[in-house]
């Protein structure tokens, strides 16, 4: 994706253009890694802002359209700070290297992201916004 970004005009850029901005809200980092699913780990970018948290896959996905056809879609999540009841960090026992951050939003749904640069330094920067917000 780093191509891309810089292609689009920069983090911010791509951050603006993938998901719906509120006035006022900023960008505040915006960390490499995976979000983890059923169907295996989707590489990609967490945006966190003043606002939320958003995900969005490198690739699009292919999907079967309403009219029968394939369409190309990324892979989005997108989570308001203020609906995000508890975030985690934790490691695979047997693996102490592979670091993930567990966020449970307060209708119960859990999203797991792992394979960052440095988990430490990106689940800071998530307490720092969930905090400010709460």
């Amino acid at each position: 994706m780093g191509a891309r970004i810089v292609q689009a005009g920069g983090v911010e850029r791509v951050f603006r253009q993938a998901f719906s901005i509120e006035p006022g809200e900023k960008l505040l980092k915006a960390f490499q890694c995976y979000l983890s699913t059923t169907a295996g780990p989707i590489p990609g970018m967490l945006f966190i802002s003043t606002d939320k948290i958003a995900f969005r896959s490198d690739r699009s996905l292919k999907l079967t359209s309403p009219k029968g056809g394939l369409v190309r879609v990324p892979y989005k999540v997108l989570i308001p700070l203020g609906r995000i009841k508890e975030a985690i960090q934790s490691e695979n026992t047997n693996k102490p290297n592979q670091k993930y951050i567990q966020i449970t939003t307060e209708d119960e749904f859990e999203f797991w992201f792992m394979g960052f640069v440095n988990c430490e330094r990106s689940f800071r920067y998530l307490q720092q916004a969930i905090s400010a917000v709460q």
